[in-house]
């Protein structure tokens, strides 16, 4: 079925709002839902003062064009070498900042800046933020920094890693109902649980907002906390119910320690080497009311496709009005996203389990459509994993029906199915998938397969080139259970079931679920990575015989999450236990197939790199980084290298990109608070060096009020951009 859709266009004012000791809320440990409670604020600089033109010895040898501003930053100490200089304009109709590192010398170059009147500042480790300095593009201008006074001062700008790597650990008795001991309860408060959806460690949520009321302990604020907002219920049933409470006694505890001064015990160090020669560009995207979880804006096979153009953006719960951002004409734009039956549900009636501090009892979520993930195909048109109905399946996908895969493993529901936005047209396309969707890509064949997980037991897939030209999504899609070759004769025959004993003579099938989902261009399989499981796995698909592999994640690694492959087949995996883990099929030494190939059969296949950041004190092994999601830039899109993989630094307010064996972390210190979820990298023009690509990378913390900003923010969506050295224009 097709709709047309209406165009509106988003009100972009941007109040700034950048107060010294706002506080805020924040309901933490959440499960796949996340609160509607929070607020945040750090350190910001005075008023603008007018630009001292810089002396000729400094600035003027620097060349620019008429589109940059630059400078030298010094201090009372001399030039200050990898700190942030943060150009700000309220001109445009919209937040637009644009942030780049200085060098050695202390030098800066901003380049590329729209007409208008900017504001510029220093922020930087061991740094409070200067006073900002009116200007325009062509100028030259000197900027003066200002040494911290003090630990305090420096420390509010330290990423929210520093300050969550203070929370202390239970002991072992206090957690006992969990197999997988203190890694498996790190796994909940990090990646998949808490940090699953908001940034820990931030001065949101290592304050408490007096405004939740008075209580008699910090512990109590904290169970009233999590109660806030829609998703108050989901938080509750983890923290309070598989974790049985344990989390809140240490976050309690945590937040008293800061608020009677302690301040984190590591230091970070400043951007060096490629890392100062990022250029970040920050702009508002969407309401101040929702959020969003993924964006796309290119063919990721194709990453030339749609250059300069249009991105979408999805907002999962909390809007059916999904974002379009014009790029090139600095307009955000929405369309509104219907549903094909009336009785779909929607998250409007998620109920108000304790009013938010900022929002009281208002259901500010509201969507039916529900969509997690677009993905571009190769002619711009934008396939959603989005919901149209009702959970109940129709007939065709149920026992009894004489579909191929139904009559292999039938299906009863799904939660969201797939859609396709054609912008040309401006046609909204409903596809009714007997298997429930979350992620979506592209197989690099000749039906552009769509592939997907959050299925469940099965994989689903669509022939999308049948499906545009019939309009049958049931004769264009299909599904297969997880089926492991265990009697090892290379078919997929009788199986058993999960749980039961095994039988030599027949195949086994597995519980897993794929979280994300990557098809292989090196050889035609499908992997995916299996979540909200201790200690967590890989699955490969073989869509030629229909049978599984599963890969469990040895120590030290635990808490496997968001994933992706590169162009030779190596699985990357953001890891709760602080690692971007590698997976190298072709490592392993043993079968494949067989009774022994049940998960456990190839630790030599795995490799385990140590995130940036500091460890908990009780847990010194580990990096307290969380990074829920990674993307691997097969073609350079960022220009770090081909297959590099990048994954989401959710404590570092950016990315950490994994080159020649070293972590490149790109951060935005501008508004603190960052926090990301999707990412795609584009190839606008090929020819444009440096400036003809970028990654694209939009916030997604449920509670977008609770970064530097406060109530009254919007989610942001960044480009980042890397050049071959911090003065190239």
């Amino acid at each position: 079925m097709v709709m047309p859709v209406r165009i509106f266009t988003a009100s972009c004012q941007f109040p700034r709002k950048r107060l010294l000791t706002c506080c805020a809320t924040l309901a933490v440990a959440c499960a796949s839902a996340c609160a509607c409670a929070g607020v945040a604020n750090a350190a910001a600089p005075a008023s603008a003062a007018q630009a001292t033109p810089a002396p000729a010895s400094t600035a003027r040898q620097i060349a620019l064009d008429k589109d940059d501003i630059a400078g030298v930053v010094t201090s009372a100490k001399g030039t200050e070498a990898g700190v942030w200089v943060i150009a700000e304009t309220t001109s445009l109709a919209r937040r637009y900042a644009k942030i780049v590192v200085t060098d050695e010398q202390g030098r800066y170059l901003v380049p590329a800046l729209p007409q208008g009147t900017y504001k510029l500042w220093v922020r930087g480790y061991g740094l409070a933020d200067s006073v900002p300095v009116q200007s325009t593009p062509g100028q030259r201008v000197n900027l003066t920094a200002v040494t911290a006074p003090d630990a305090s001062t420096a420390a509010r700008v330290y990423p929210a890693a520093y300050w969550y790597a203070m929370v202390r650990l239970p002991q072992a008795e206090e957690i006992g109902q969990l197999h997988g001991g203190l890694d498996e309860y790190l796994m909940w408060i990090k990646n998949m649980g808490c940090i699953g959806c908001h940034q820990l460690g931030n001065l949101a949520t290592r304050t408490l907002e007096p405004s939740l009321g008075k209580f008699s302990s910090s512990h109590d604020a904290w169970i009233r906390r999590i109660q806030s907002g829609q998703a108050g219920r989901d938080m509750v049933a983890i923290a309070m119910g598989q974790l049985r409470g344990v989390p809140l006694k240490y976050l309690a505890q945590w937040t008293d320690r800061i608020a009677r001064g302690e301040l984190p015990a590591s230091t970070p160090r400043r951007p060096a080497g490629a890392e100062r020669n990022v250029v970040a560009t920050v702009q508002d995207w969407a309401s101040d009311h929702s959020y969003l979880h993924d964006l796309s804006g290119t063919d990721r096979r194709h990453p030339t496709v749609n250059g300069y153009g249009p991105l979408y953006g999805s907002p999962e719960l909390s809007t059916d009005e999904f974002p379009i951002f014009d790029p090139k004409r600095i307009v955000a734009t929405t369309f509104h996203a219907p549903v094909r039956d009336l009785n779909t549900p929607s998250t409007q009636d998620d109920p108000v389990t304790a009013p938010s501090p900022y929002w009281g009892e208002q259901r500010i979520w509201d969507s039916k459509a529900n969509a997690h993930n677009p993905m571009l195909d190769a002619q711009g048109r934008v396939w959603y994993t989005a919901r149209i109905r009702a959970p109940d399946n129709p007939a065709f996908c149920k026992h009894g029906s004489d579909h191929p895969s139904a009559r292999v493993f039938p299906l009863e529901r799904s939660g969201r199915q797939l859609a396709m936005y054609d912008p040309k047209s401006g046609k909204y396309t409903f596809v009714d998938t007997c298997f429930s969707t979350h992620h979506l890509q592209f197989a690099a064949d000749a039906n552009d397969t769509v592939w997907t997980s959050g299925g469940g037991p099965v994989v689903g897939w669509l022939d999308s080139r049948k499906f545009t030209a019939t309009g049958d999504a049931a004769a264009a899609q299909g599904w297969s259970p997880f089926v492991l070759d265990t009697n090892g004769n290379g078919r997929r025959d009788r199986w058993v079931e999960p749980g039961q004993p095994p039988d030599a003579s027949l195949d086994q099938r597995i519980a897993g679920s794929f979280y994300a989902v990557m098809p292989n261009p090196a050889d035609g399989s499908v992997w995916g990575s299996v979540a909200f499981q201790f200690p967590g796995a890989l699955i490969r698909f073989d869509p030629r015989t229909q049978l599984s592999e599963i890969y469990n994640v040895p120590p030290p690694g635990f808490g496997v999450r968001g994933a992706d492959i590169d162009t030779k087949g190596v699985v990357w995996v953001s890891l709760g236990s602080g690692h971007l883990g590698e997976f190298d099929r072709r490592k392993c030494k043993g079968p494949l197939n067989g009774p022994k190939a049940t998960g456990d059969h190839c630790p030599e296949g795995w490799t385990f790199h140590r995130l940036p950041g500091p460890a908990m004190a009780d847990a010194p092994q580990l990096s307290v980084e969380s990074s829920y999601y990674t993307w691997v830039d097969q073609y350079d899109t960022l220009g770090l290298g081909a297959n590099v993989p990048i994954a989401t630094g959710n404590l570092f307010d950016g990315v950490h990109a994994l080159v020649k064996g070293e972590f490149v972390t790109l951060r935005i210190p501008y508004p603190l608070g960052f926090y990301m979820k999707g990412m795609e990298g584009r190839i606008d023009d090929a020819r444009a060096g440096w400036k003809g690509r970028g990654l694209w990378v939009t916030s997604g913390d449920r509670t977008p009020w609770l970064k530097e900003g406060g109530k009254g923010t919007k989610p942001l969506i960044v480009h980042f951009q890397v050049r071959p050295d911090p003065l190239a224009r």
